[in-house]
């Protein structure tokens, strides 16, 4: 290149300011572009209607590094409105980007939209799925995984291979047959079966002897929490959802729905075959499916029985999320500590306890969260707070502590300022566990405990290691505590990921605000934005 021209390139890169100039070198960008249709498929051995992803279930991978930009053009040709949220993604600024209809438009039908976010400062294990309806238990959900800058080391050695493990339960019954029988107010059954990666046997991954390899493993299903263990091998943690943890070992792991872990497995037993064991928690019967860990040059085929993994054991559940520390010498995303953030010495701004709840409203099944049952208006809730549209949603429908009362269809929005540091309690007076999941930013899980929460139970939290994540059970007749800092403007999704309990109306949506329209704190809407409902686009 020219002398001349390199000076031309280096002056529209650089912005100056007095004497101080600075590069705008952007992070790289990837683009993807999906086409969703219905195929048929046999994850279970029966021939059913699936949602694939350019043709394949689950769809394709996304292998991403910190802060890449990514876009995907996808492509809507299944017969119903579709949306896709990015499950862990913190969507920095950028609500407009979350995938879910309080803050998009639905893509229609034969129609295309483009997601355009960034994956800024995370690092780890995390899944994307469709949002909408039930589409979900017919597919359309893959991996998404963050590897580290070259800037930035893990707390442990580069290993020798990747695996990606997107558990789920399954239904042989399709998305709409699902979607018809809640509609009628009866509740889903349980599920047919287990899969791993869409297939119930067959499945191998191959490693050598000596050599040590990641499994990323994410519970993908709608309902059910499984236990995962590999025959033979013990299993260290290493990462939970974006987190870096103490590098504890483990026979076999818990992960509840919508949850993501990274485990790393040294290949040292005697080469040949060993299963790998997925298993259903806290159900009767108990569901299991395998898949096989092949060392190379193996001719021994896997021999039963298989590792026994725990069943109901719900105090064992809750005493193994309790082993699961943040790891506080670890690096962040950035160059800087993970654990520098000192979460246990903030005063908290707000308490809020949600209950969920199973009730009949108009003589039909419905999931609450305070007695709410949450209706989507057909105008997103993010699009009615910019422009200021009446009518759609207000801050009184859902009170921030459960309250006696009959149980009410509404659409639930509170709302906080931005950077208040918030307590979540999550309530479960059910006898069946929960799952829950928060939008737009991490959370430190504190505590866990049976009974009712009340104050005194502050007196138990880790106020030092919690993991931070984005995904929390909540053990039957139980609660569970979150710490959380609201410092990402927007409005962000608290929903059960027990997806029958979504669709029904276990949800509602926190609104961080303040009155400053600025770039700094929140994005404008995209140029490519949909409007719907009231929201019509501007002139």
């Amino acid at each position: 290149m020219k002398q001349g021209n390199l000076l031309i390139l280096v002056f529209l890169l650089a912005y100056c300011f007095g004497s101080v100039c600075v590069i705008n070198a952007e992070d790289p960008y990837r683009f993807f572009t999906w086409t969703v249709t219905y195929g048929t498929r046999s994850p279970l051995g029966v021939p059913q209607q699936v949602i694939l992803i350019n043709g394949q279930f689950p769809g394709p991978p996304i292998e991403g590094v910190t802060n890449d930009n990514i876009l995907v053009n996808l492509i809507n040709k299944i017969d119903e409105p579709l949306l896709i949220t990015w499950n862990g993604i913190k969507q920095r600024r950028m609500s407009w980007q979350d995938g879910v209809l309080g803050t998009s438009c639905p893509i229609q039908p034969n129609s295309n939209w483009t997601y355009h976010f960034q994956l800024k400062d995370q690092i780890g294990t995390y899944t994307y799925f469709a949002s909408t309806s039930m589409h979900r238990a017919s597919g359309a959900f893959g991996a998404l995984n963050i590897n580290q800058r070259s800037v930035i080391f893990v707390p442990y050695h580069k290993p020798d291979g990747d695996f990606t493990l997107l558990i789920s339960d399954w239904y042989k019954m399709g998305h709409k047959a699902l979607r018809k029988r809640l509609d009628s107010g009866r509740a889903l059954p349980l599920p047919d079966g287990l899969l791993i990666n869409g297939a119930s046997k067959g499945l191998a991954f191959t490693g050598e002897h000596g050599k040590f390899y990641r499994f990323r493993i994410s519970n993908v299903g709608i309902s059910t929490s499984i236990n995962f263990r590999i025959q033979g091998h013990m299993m260290t943690l290493v990462e939970v959802e974006g987190s870096h943890t103490l590098e504890e070992v483990y026979e076999s792991l818990d992960v509840h729905v919508g949850q993501s872990l990274t485990v790393l497995v040294t290949l040292k037993a005697p080469v040949k075959d060993y299963f790998i064991v997925a298993s259903t928690r806290f159900t009767k019967p108990v569901l299991t499916t395998t898949a096989v860990l092949h060392y190379q040059g193996s001719k021994t085929r896997p021999s039963h029985p298989l590792p026994i993994g725990p069943t109901y054991h719900i105090h064992w559940s809750m005493k193994q999320a309790r082993t699961m520390r943040l790891n506080l010498t670890a690096n962040a995303a950035r160059p800087n500590p993970q654990g520098a953030f000192h979460y246990g010495t903030i005063p908290i701004s707000q308490t809020l306890v949600l209950a969920n709840g199973r009730t009949k409203i108009n003589g039909k099944l419905r999931y609450t969260v305070n007695r709410v049952s949450y209706v989507n208006p057909t105008t997103p809730l993010k699009l009615a707070d910019w422009y200021n549209i009446p009518g759609v949603f207000d801050f009184k429908t859902i009170k921030k502590i459960p309250t006696p009362g009959p149980s009410i269809l509404g659409t639930s929005v509170l709302d906080f300022a931005l950077h208040e540091y918030v307590e979540f309690v999550f309530q479960n007076n059910e006898r069946s566990i929960q799952s829950w999941h928060i939008d737009g930013t991490n959370a430190y899980v504190v505590g866990y405990g049976t009974g009712t929460w009340n104050m005194g139970m502050r007196k138990r939290y880790n106020y030092v290691d919690a993991v931070s994540r984005h995904t929390f059970q909540v053990y039957p007749m139980s609660w569970t505590s979150v710490l959380a800092s609201l410092d990402n403007k927007g409005m962000w999704n608290v929903r059960s990921q027990i997806w029958s309990r979504r669709y029904l109306g276990q949800e509602l949506y926190v609104r961080v605000w303040n009155n400053e329209r600025s770039l700094y704190t929140e994005a404008e809407p995209p140029l490519n934005a949909l409007y719907c409902g009231k929201a019509k686009r501007p002139i």
